[in-house]
């Protein structure tokens, strides 16, 4: 009896590591397909392909300055031709933005519109400046940022647009407004950059504007050949985004 006795004993407890190995194991595969999942989620082509040029925002969603700053923060960790680190950003939230807003463009291929539609404009948008006389490697730098920046709103969950047709002049007023407070902005690119072709500005120029929020439009992509129409275009409030097929030269 006693033999039997401590034999089912030693089955019970065999049985009872078994089970909890098999809970065990079903705790780390469910933790290991959420991780998997979390990053099939942002995955690089994932965002990419969410990160559409957005010309409609959900006006209930304000954008905060620490978002802002968040997405700013990504030039910290981004390449720069020849390090010379010469681009600024100039956050807007608020009044400030929503004035800004008079001195934008969206949709220069859908004039008729008038894009924003009331109602939808964005509430949030990073002035990108550079410090030094623009060149050919500051255009390399422009495009990395804004193409960083952009994929980070995405991560975030909002959305944004690079925005060229702005008003220069009112964009310049805004980010050196310290100059008029008689706070004179550092003069800090060729001497301290260390390179010739990074010639100093007394302030900040201006070359492009990112709009920052939340997307309320949808978007397909429409696989084109290049001899066709590349312009975007709008039907049944859906935003259609022609793309080239074919694009390695063989």
């Amino acid at each position: 009896m006693a033999d039997n006795y401590l034999g089912k004993k030693m089955e019970d407890l065999e049985s009872g590591r078994l089970a909890k190995g098999r809970k065990a194991g079903l705790k780390t595969k469910s933790a290991a397909g959420a991780k998997a999942a979390g990053k099939a989620k942002n995955s690089l082509d994932n965002l990419l392909l969410k990160n559409r040029s957005c010309r409609g925002y959900d006006s209930s969603y304000k954008v905060t300055l620490k978002e802002l700053e968040q997405i700013i923060d990504v030039n910290r960790l981004i390449p720069s031709s020849r390090n010379q680190q010469v681009l600024r950003f100039k956050p807007l939230i608020g009044e400030q933005a929503a004035e800004f807003t008079k001195y934008i463009k969206l949709g220069g291929a859908l004039p008729e519109l008038n894009l924003p539609f009331p109602g939808t404009e964005p509430n949030a948008y990073i002035i990108i400046c550079s410090i030094a006389k623009p060149n050919r490697w500051t255009d390399v730098d422009l495009g990395i940022s804004a193409q960083s920046m952009l994929l980070k709103a995405v991560d975030m969950g909002l959305n944004g647009i690079c925005i060229g047709a702005f008003n220069k002049e009112r964009a310049t007023e805004i980010v050196n407004n310290s100059q008029k407070q008689g706070q004179k902005p550092k003069k800090e690119a060729s001497a301290q950059s260390g390179y010739a072709s990074a010639e100093a500005l007394d302030g900040y120029e201006p070359l492009m504007v990112l709009a920052i929020g939340k997307s309320i439009e949808k978007f397909q992509l429409l696989p084109i050949d290049e001899s066709e129409n590349h312009n975007y275009f709008r039907e049944n409030n859906i935003h259609y985004i022609p793309k080239v097929k074919k694009l390695i030269i063989e």
